[in-house]
């Protein structure tokens, strides 16, 4: 390709020979504005048109290549106005097929009779006939076979672009970046890794020799996202800790403990100090509590409240609706009360006259006296300004984005900044996926918890789980029912065709297979069912398409004791607290990672009410139900949400627990990865994120 102005990789596409501004402004819709970002506008999938194979070998109805002959001259025939078919035949040693072409008169002089061309398209046959309909076509070199490559990129278009001609801008990147362009991460980490160069991996992502090539450029590049986002993570963390933060040194936990009826954890104590030892000094502490349902976050978040209210300061928390807002201010101020600590609410709810009083207090506008607010969404408003803010706590963390959990943050200056997760995972992902935090790991239930009996059953026992049901509404208690989909969608069979990117193992380079999956419960379907089995009930359900009022006028019913059967989605997985629910039914569990069951069995078992969880397994008869068994069996006998997540790595990877914590980081712009994915590439993000330490350190032993 014919170059303007060999110049960088920062130029715009415009640098390129045959891109003007109606090309470039094609490009731009796909994100591609400057020549560097051809290099990252990966194929959507890859034709292998490697493997030949003989006419009579072929697979009819799928795509593949041959290698064949032209054997008549190409001739063009109108078949109505404003359309042709141009058709010829080609051969092989095994047999002959007819080549057709509609409205692609242009390529008569293309084919030349007598060369030999690589076709690749869908194969039929008739009778002794094969057929082609508009196949790929390239003319085959015998002296040079090398320069058809053995796989063709599938690159995401749009209107006014072509394959060829994205192929052939990617192309031109490529020659540039080949001209010393450094590779961003060191090479002994390379080497450590086991990983590619950076120009091994960006010629061989976009036209790769094999499916090995393919799958190591792969991880080079995942392993690249990963580390870059790792040294961003770091930076921010390190700019986030100058000193300037209020140091909090007066209160003592204490106080807030004597009025509990119970006695701290040992994790409790153990988190409580953390917490005071980072708010006792001027550099904002940034740290995260991650701990199972009910193993008492919200007491050492209330700690760190008291902290910052007896040195002079003000608290803010922001749970992420508004039902969990209420819960948490009825906690919190039935308690602080007592200590003489005003604490309100500030929910999207709250009466403008009411939000006015609030604003002025906090801001110190006032007379009136508010030392903890409790709110949602509304505290981050661009009404609220604080006086003296000291604390801001961010409950259910992966339900808000970074820019979220900032917004909160900026509305003091150098604040202590502390979030809550009830997602337990491992303390070695826990590092790497909070980066940005230091992690206080809360692995200790308070005594007194109940145990949630757990029971892994198939379709056949849904008669004998209709009369459970009944039963446990009877005896006065509430039922959940968790369907993994909203409405009724049959899911598409799997198709085999192109190799599409992500069906490539990056370790193996070996094709997946995906297996068939089974129908899934519906929510909205089986709560008609349910009703027309038990009219005498009152049955609602709730899932993550309705308005957010609509979902938290049913919860607050549900709390109330006014619905006795609740089916949801997974929206359940957080929020209210029901101590009279005693039994959760999990439908298709075997789709649900192990860590997201013991969510979800964590809304039951919260009161008195003797509990149960109840895992309903849809997989039909073979390995799959199988492994299913196993899986749902390690429910049954562990109950530690630490430990379950330990299996769950074992066993499949990180892709369960860590998809919902990693939520939020996908909001608001947050998390942004073109390969990288925490759930299935987890191994891969701990080591970068392990090396993107050690060389912060070192750099910063340098300076």
């Amino acid at each position: 390709m014919e170059i303007k102005n060999d110049n960088s990789l920062n130029a715009p596409v415009t640098d390129i020979s045959g891109v003007g501004k109606v090309r470039a402004a094609a490009l731009a819709k796909l994100g591609i504005e400057k020549v560097n970002d051809l290099l990252l506008h990966y194929p959507r999938a890859y034709e292998h048109r490697g493997d030949v194979k003989l006419l009579e070998n072929c697979i009819y109805g799928e795509k593949q290549a041959t290698l064949l002959t032209v054997g008549t001259e190409p001739k063009v025939a109108r078949i109505k106005r404003g359309m042709n078919l141009l058709k010829f035949r080609a051969y092989d040693e095994s047999g002959v097929a007819e080549i057709t072409f509609f409205n692609q008169d242009y390529l008569k002089s293309f084919f030349e009779l007598g060369a030999t061309y690589r076709f690749f398209g869908k194969v039929e046959k008739k009778g002794k006939k094969f057929e082609l309909s508009s196949p790929a076509a390239e003319r085959y070199d015998e002296q040079h076979p090398e320069k058809l490559p053995p796989f063709v990129s599938v690159y995401p278009l749009c209107e006014g672009l072509s394959q060829k001609a994205v192929t052939g801008y990617v192309q031109e990147a490529l020659r540039r970046a080949s001209i010393g362009q450094e590779d961003p991460i060191p090479s002994e980490y390379l080497v450590k890794n086991k990983l590619p160069t950076l120009a091994f991996a960006q010629k061989n992502i976009h036209f790769p020799a094999d499916y090995r090539s393919l799958a190591a450029a792969k991880r080079r590049l995942i392993y690249g996202e990963f580390f870059d986002f790792a040294l961003s993570l770091l930076s921010k963390k390190k700019t986030e800790r100058r000193r300037g933060a209020p140091a909090c040194e007066k209160g003592d936990a204490h106080e807030l403990a004597a009025l509990l009826p119970y006695d701290l954890t040992g994790a409790q104590k153990r988190v409580v100090e953390e917490i005071q030892r980072d708010m006792k000094t001027d550099v904002p502490m940034q740290r995260i509590i991650v701990g199972d349902v009910g193993s008492g976050k919200t007491v050492c978040a209330m700690a760190a409240m008291l902290f910052a209210v007896r040195s002079g300061r003000r608290a803010a928390l922001m749970a992420p609706t508004e039902i969990l807002a209420n819960q948490h201010y009825d906690d919190v101020s039935e308690l602080f009360g007592k200590l003489g600590i005003n604490v309100a609410l500030l929910t999207g709810s709250t009466p403008q006259s009411r939000k006015k009083k609030i604003y002025q207090a906090i801001s110190g506008e006032s007379d009136e006296r508010i030392d903890v607010v409790i709110g949602t969404h509304a505290l981050i408003s661009d009404a609220v300004r604080f006086e003296n803010l000291g604390i801001v706590i961010t409950d259910e963390q992966h339900r808000f984005g970074i820019n979220q959990r900032d917004a909160l943050t900026k509305k003091g200056e150098h604040v202590h900044n502390l979030v809550m997760s009830a997602t337990p995972i491992p303390r070695t992902l826990a590092l790497t996926l909070y980066g940005d935090l230091d992690v206080s790991i809360l692995d200790e239930m308070p005594p007194g918890r109940q145990k949630v009996d757990t029971f892994a059953v198939d379709e056949s026992y849904r008669a004998r789980l209709d009369k459970f049901i009944e039963k446990q509404v009877s005896e006065g208690g509430q039922v959940y029912i968790v369907c993994p989909a909203v409405e009724d969608s049959p899911e598409k069979e799997n198709e085999v065709g192109e190799v599409g990117l992500f069906d490539i193992d990056i370790f193996t380079g070996e094709v997946i297979e995906r297996p068939a999956k089974t129908p899934l419960k519906a929510a909205v379907t089986y709560c008609d069912e349910l009703r027309a089995k038990m009219p005498e009930l009152r049955i609602e359900f709730v899932h993550g398409k309705l308005k957010a009022a609509e979902k938290d006028r049913i919860m607050c019913d549900f709390a109330a004791g006014e619905i006795d059967i609740l089916v949801s989605t997974t929206v359940i997985e957080v929020g209210v607290n029901v101590p009279n629910a005693s039994l959760m039914i999990v439908e298709n569990a075997e789709r649900f990672g192990l860590s997201q069951l013991h969510q979800l069995r964590g809304r039951v078992g919260r009161g008195a009410r003797k509990s149960y969880c109840i895992l309903v397994s849809g997989e039909p008869d073979g390995e799959q139900k199988e492994a299913s068994a196993h899986r749902l069996n390690i429910m049954k006998t562990t109950y530690s949400g630490f430990d379950i997540a330990e299996r769950d790595l074992e066993m499949r990877g990180p892709g369960d627990f860590i998809a919902s914590a990693s939520t939020g980081f996908r909001q608001s712009g947050g998390l942004r990865f073109r390969l990288a994915d925490m759930c299935s590439d987890a191994s891969l993000m701990q080591a970068a994120f392990a090396d993107a330490r050690e060389w912060c350190e070192k750099m910063d032993a340098g300076d």
